[in-house]
């Protein structure tokens, strides 16, 4: 691309921002299920789930999302912490396509463990970030402590797994919920990580139309994906990267307002 036609994206892509990042994005969007807490920890641990299980339709993820809220007696970190046998096996019942009660009840465990001696979930991925200063090795991380319990072989696909080259969309989108921070009110900005590091949500919508914009050459949505659209993107922002994920996502979600 030459100076006008990255002048021309840039402009297009600030656009498009400005029209998705705004309150009423929450209204179809897992985020609202986080948004219903004011506390930290019950904010991050239904944004975490809530993201864990963001594929597939988004009125089944909404609602499901709030099913398994209200499994947790809409007290997530009560629910975390002081969990009984019995109030895990209530959460068998529990299922969103093929993530079932099994899953949930070991991510319960996990989140707890997590909490008693990893200093919860922010700490675990800064502790992450800081060994090569990259969410890459930030994810990387927190997978390698998620499953440092012993977990059924059947949950680890609910963690991507950046070293075998996920795109991680979900965890990329909650890390983009609890760290950015800006005027909006849409993302959190509650955790002590740099935005500018932060990776883009790659999905086949943002996967699409950053094809369609030259920000993409790839063709799988991976991790290496993630790497060049995200390096592209900084080129127009460099210090909040993962903001154009709200352009991107809209504009493939309703292409004739492109």
């Amino acid at each position: 691309m030459n100076k006008e036609d990255i002048a021309r994206l840039k402009d297009l892509l600030d656009e498009k921002y400005f029209l998705y990042n705004r309150p009423d994005f929450i209204e179809n969007d897992p985020i609202q299920i986080p948004k219903s807490f004011s506390e930290k920890e019950d904010i991050e641990i239904a944004a975490f789930l809530s993201a864990t299980i963001a594929w597939g339709n988004r009125k089944s993820i909404i609602n499901n999302a709030r099913k398994w809220i209200r499994m947790m007696d809409n007290s997530p970190f009560d629910f975390v912490m002081s969990h009984t046998e019995k109030d895990l096996k209530s959460l068998l019942s529990f299922k969103h396509r093929t993530f079932n009660g099994i899953d949930a009840v070991f991510f319960i465990q996990a989140l707890q463990n997590i909490y008693k001696f990893h200093g919860g979930p922010e700490q675990v991925f800064i502790t992450g970030y800081e060994k090569e200063k990259n969410i890459y090795s930030a994810i990387s991380y927190f997978r390698r402590i998620f499953f440092e319990i012993p977990h059924p072989e059947r949950t680890g696909k609910h963690i991507s797994n950046v070293e075998k080259n996920s795109a991680a969309k979900r965890i990329n989108m909650f890390l983009r919920w609890m760290v950015r921070k800006d005027k909006s009110g849409v993302d959190f900005g509650l955790w002590d990580l740099p935005a500018a590091a932060l990776m883009l949500p790659l999905d086949v919508h943002t996967g699409n139309v950053s094809r369609n914009l030259g920000l993409l050459n790839r063709k799988q949505n991976d991790w290496k994906a993630v790497e060049e659209v995200t390096s592209n993107l900084r080129n127009f922002d460099p210090n909040d990267p993962v903001k154009y994920d709200f352009a991107l996502f809209g504009m493939g979600v309703e292409p004739n307002k492109i």
